[in-house]
């Protein structure tokens, strides 16, 4: 007979394998531990340990996770072994390495901040199909950012307002007409009618612009209904489906890839709730985390922040970014996003700081233009080839009246 208890769940001398998931946490004890007792109940709480001394006939230690590195500041890293997994199921690892010790007495506050994904694991999951190549393989965006953009406001207008609002925009030069994450099926403009108008004024403004339109429908939905909107965009000729991934979860977004292949479609993921998770950087599950499992479970982008930029609170957008362009056992990379809060006038530094290989949303800084929809378009499409030309925007707005209006509204600021 063997016993098990919470120090068997510590090891500083242990050597991760490399099959091992290897996940860095943020720890601050109960008051009345320290962080190597805290540590050892974060490996045995989130495999296979419990609060009651064990006494277990034979080993079962090859399914322990181990805390084996405690930092100065509160880090610790767990490596946990790949048996504890069933491979290619989210929500099953997120129930291990993000579960009841959230919840723990024994901490205050715990924070996912990073993982490491073992080859074997990642590759059980079929990443994303397209990624960062839709801004050639669709639009033929060559050194620029796509772009896109939300009709304002958000939620209330009707079909026919959305479908206009749509049309203004990408004849002014935007790629992308997005739904916001809270427009799906409402009585005031149903998601058919959407669909169908919103596509047919796709097709007119190609004609006119002689450029690739395409239009981020949300799909969010209970699973079955989720799909079969996905398989109207198909049968309407979409390129794209949008949805919620945080609030639809992460089985769903798993089921949604498999659809999406099926109709060569590209994903669009949309981060709202995540904050829920990540907005208090002692506790909870940081972006760069969400980011990494949105990538495995397949969508091809995401919005990762604005660096600072914009309205809402971010955390490392360089950073996330980074690990979504770089390796990942030969999954395909993720377009990030950078939205909320966005006007021309901020487009130079947001390129100096996220680079080109981007989607730059911009609802408000777009349809809030004083000339309207159709200018503000033309406005952030000339702020975009400005900041790719590494041009002063005040001087090239001399010779362009769209972007001198939107740096007379907004100027350079940031807005709250």
């Amino acid at each position: 007979m063997t016993g098990i208890t919470y120090e068997d769940f510590l090891d500083l001398s242990y050597e991760p394998d490399v099959e091992d998931l290897v996940c860095e946490f943020y720890v601050e004890p109960a008051a009345d531990m320290d962080l190597a007792a805290a540590g050892s109940r974060v490996a045995s709480e989130s495999s296979n340990g419990t609060w009651a001394e064990l006494q277990v006939e034979g080993s079962i230690t090859d399914l322990s996770a181990t805390t084996f590195e405690l930092g100065d500041d509160g880090r610790i890293r767990v490596a946990y072994p790949a048996e504890l997994f069933e491979f290619g199921n989210m929500p099953q690892i997120l129930s291990c390495i993000a579960g009841n010790i959230m919840g723990m007495k024994a901490v205050e506050r715990i924070r996912l901040l990073d993982c490491e994904w073992p080859e074997a694991l990642a590759t059980s999951f079929p990443g994303p199909q397209f990624g960062t190549s839709v801004r050639e393989e669709i639009f033929d965006a060559g050194d620029r950012p796509i772009t896109a953009t939300v009709p304002k406001p958000k939620v209330g207008l009707s079909t026919d307002q959305h479908v206009q609002v749509g049309y203004d925009a990408w004849t002014g030069g935007v790629d992308l007409l997005k739904d916001d994450e809270n427009l799906t099926d409402q009585s005031f403009n149903r998601f058919e009618d959407r669909l169908v108008g919103s596509l047919e004024a796709r097709d007119r403004a190609e004609e006119e612009t002689g450029e690739k339109k395409s239009y981020l429908i949300n799909v969010t939905a209970e699973t079955e209904d989720m799909l079969r909107r996905t398989d109207r965009v198909a049968e309407q000729g979409g390129e794209y489906v949008m949805v919620d991934v945080v609030t639809v979860g992460w089985a769903g977004v798993q089921t949604l890839r498999e659809r999406a292949e099926e109709h060569g479609l590209a994903i669009h993921a949309h981060r709202a709730m995540h904050a829920a998770f990540d907005r208090i950087d002692t506790h909870g599950v940081s972006m760069r985390v969400l980011a990494q499992i949105a990538r495995l479970c397949g969508v091809d982008q995401i919005h990762t922040g604005t660096a600072d930029l914009g309205k809402l609170e971010n955390e490392d957008t360089v950073g996330i970014n980074e690990w979504l362009y770089g390796d990942c056992h030969g999954l395909t990379d993720v377009l990030p996003t950078a939205s909320g809060g966005l006007h021309p006038g901020l487009l130079p530094e947001l390129v100096d700081r996220l680079g080109t290989n981007i989607c730059v949303q911009i609802g408000g800084g777009v349809h809030g233009h004083p000339d309207g929809t159709h200018a503000g378009a033309k406005a952030l499409r000339q702020a975009v080839d400005a900041a790719v030309e590494g041009a002063d925007p005040e001087t090239y707005a001399d010779d362009h009246p769209e972007l001198r209006a939107a740096l007379d509204q907004w100027g350079t600021e940031t807005p709250r």
